[in-house]
């Protein structure tokens, strides 16, 4: 398997990325991997090159790149509850600078660089995101929806609010799979925020599976931190394997 990392040109600059995908000649379906707010580390590589070891080519790039390079936490800050909150802190403002128009910009720029890797395949991409990078998948594949043929999102918040600008307002384009796995108790994706989510995504024909997981916390898939539940990590990697398998099968 080859582990590498590079640098994607992006709408505002050049974006640290990890790029992962099988020896050979492929074809490799293309897939895209937005991280969490903790961004690129050995997690979040390993995660892709789990993915990749399915026969896939897969992309993680820093989506944050314009407020810093990675890497953008120290592992400590991911267990310590002080530090915890410190890197959220900090991380904040990060977050709040890639708009919607920034994001779709730049993920238009990744699935440029992906498509010309050699032994990428054509045709349109998976997406999957963690945490924030589910959110921005959601916002990303909405769109661009001819160039995505599954999107995979975990432990995303915000997906619905009040704004009119709220991701879930915008699904009526989207003509891949979707899928959903929800924390439990999140504050920032509420059983009615859910609700709200799927009444959307049904009302506009979207294929998609939501599924709450029970007892599960926020950040429930990320086994470097304190939020991690294995349980619930092993389910989301059966949901989004075969997500990838039905919407995206390997050659």
């Amino acid at each position: 398997m080859r582990q590498l990392q590079v640098d994607v040109p992006a709408a505002d600059g050049t974006a640290d990325a990890y790029l992962v995908m099988p020896d050979g000649g492929g074809p490799y379906p293309g897939v895209l991997l937005f991280m969490d707010a903790f961004g690129l580390r050995p997690q979040i590589l390993g995660m892709a090159a789990r993915i990749a070891a399915r026969g896939y080519a897969v992309l993680a790039p820093n989506i944050l790149y314009r407020s810093a390079a990675s890497p953008l936490v120290e592992p400590e800050d991911l267990v310590e509850e002080d530090r915890r909150g410190a890197a959220f802190r900090r991380l904040m403002p990060m977050m709040a600078a890639l708009t919607a128009d920034r994001l779709v910009a730049d993920t238009r720029h990744y699935l440029d660089f992906l498509a010309a890797v050699p032994g990428v395949g054509d045709g349109p991409a998976g997406i999957v995101g963690y945490c924030m990078g589910g959110r921005n998948a959601l916002v990303a594949v909405s769109a661009l929806p001819d160039r995505f043929a599954a999107l995979a999102s975990f432990h995303a918040g915000r997906l619905v609010t009040d704004s009119p600008d709220s991701p879930h307002l915008a699904v009526g384009k989207i003509s891949g799979e979707v899928y959903f796995g929800h924390a439990d108790n999140d504050g920032s994706m509420t059983r009615e925020n859910i609700a709200a989510l799927e009444a959307a995504l049904a009302a506009a024909g979207v294929t998609y599976t939501s599924e709450l997981y029970e007892g599960a916390p926020h950040g429930f898939t990320m086994a470097d931190t304190a939020m991690h539940d294995e349980a619930a990590e092993q389910r989301h990697w059966t949901a989004l394997l075969a997500l990838l398998d039905r919407a995206l099968p390997v050659r």
